[in-house]
This record gives structure tokens, C-alpha cells and sequence, in this order.
């Protein structure tokens, strides 16, 4: 039996997320390297804060007590976020053709909810979507297993009917412990091959 649904990650499977490029913009690829890299600072782990909740007033507040250093590389980060998206090559081609067989498709994305309205606005795709569930409007970030949950309560499908598709290991494989079939993206043809195994019509 096909799966019920596919469910996909939005950063790095449909909508590329390079931090790098908005904090080049503001300071320079160089700068922008050093705040990336920094022994002191863990950009991604402070990043997922927003990703599950908190607001960024808050997270900016947190930069200038903890690492004042870094805050106007934090600042050019928030102010040309815009610039750090762009479209993953050959996934939304998939995600157009599982839409116009009419299978039920849905998002899951770790994502700040004050910035998210950025990309409903830019990405086409994201209309194709039945629905998306964003981290941050929930208060839960992948690999949270309420962010998973999630999904099944707002599409009325239970977990093991769908398929989850993110480009990181440790996502896919809580997904699998809570029964979805977890597929590791790693590019557009083995996406489109993995649907198809599984009977999808991508």
C-alpha cells in the first residue's frame, strides 16, 4: 500500500538556507565566516532557540549580555535574512508532480515564525503544500517528537501513513522511531527515486 502523504522539510530540501550569505551582506564573507565558525558561539544552537519559540527580541537580548562581540553580526544576520534563501534545484518539479496527483503534501519546518512569513511570500512552492507546521508557531523544533505529532493532527493522517523527507539524520531517524518512513534527502534524483520505490507518482 502507497503512503498516505509525503511530508517534507523546508531548509535545504525546498528552500536553500545559506547564513552565510545574509551575514556577508551586512559585513563581508570574511566576517561572515568568523561569526559562523567562532569557538564562543554556536550560531545553530542559538538559532534553534527562535526555530522553537522564542522570539528574536529575546535572542538578540541574549547576544548582547552573553557575546556583545558578536552582535552586529547577529544584527546583519536578522536585518538581509531574505538573502540567505534561495530554491533547492529539482524539488519543487516533485513536489508539482505529487500535487497533480493529487497527494496530500505537507511541511514541517524548523523556522522562526516572525521570519517565516518571508518565505510564504517568495516561495511558490509552499502554495502546494496542504498545510506547513512551523516550529516556532508550535513551540517545537525537530527532532521534538510534538513537532512530528504535529503533523499528524493537523492532516488527520497517522504517522506511519506518511512519508518524511529532511536532510538531516538525526530528524529522519526520530521520525522513524515514532513510525513514518524517513527518507534522507540528499538530492533532487534520489528524492524523486525513493517516492517512486514507494509507489508515489513523482
Amino acid at each position: 500500500m502507497s503512503p498516505a502523504g509525503v511530508v517534507f522539510d523546508l531548509g535545504n530540501v525546498l528552500i536553500d538556507w545559506d547564513p552565510a550569505a545574509a551575514v556577508a551582506a551586512g559585513l563581508g564573507s570574511d566576517e561572515a565566516r568568523r561569526f559562523l565558525e567562532a569557538a564562543d558561539f554556536d550560531f545553530m544552537a542559538w538559532n534553534h532557540l527562535q526555530d522553537a519559540g522564542r522570539r528574536w527580541a529575546d535572542g538578540m537580548a541574549e547576544v548582547r549580555r552573553t557575546h556583545p562581540h558578536w552582535v552586529s553580526h547577529a544584527e546583519a544576520y536578522l536585518a538581509h535574512f531574505p538573502t540567505s534563501l534561495a530554491e533547492v534545484p529539482g524539488t519543487i518539479a516533485i513536489v508539482r508532480d505529487l500535487h497533480e496527483a493529487g497527494v496530500p503534501l505537507f511541511g514541517l519546518t524548523n523556522w522562526s515564525d516572525e521570519l517565516f512569513p518571508v518565505a510564504r511570500e517568495r516561495f511558490e512552492v509552499l502554495q502546494l503544500l496542504d498545510d506547513v507546521i512551523v516550529s516556532g508557531a508550535i513551540k517545537a523544533a525537530k527532532p521534538d517528537r510534538r513537532a512530528y505529532e504535529a503533523v499528524a493532527e493537523r492532516s488527520g493522517l497517522p504517522l506511519d501513513r506518511l512519508v518524511f523527507v529532511d536532510d538531516k539524520q538525526s530528524n529522519v531517524d526520530a521520525a522513524a522511531a515514532l513510525g513514518m518512513d524517513g527518507i534522507l534527502f540528499t538530492g533532487a534524483e534520489g528524492l524523486r527515486a525513493a517516492l517512486l520505490e514507494r509507489g508515489l507518482p513523482a
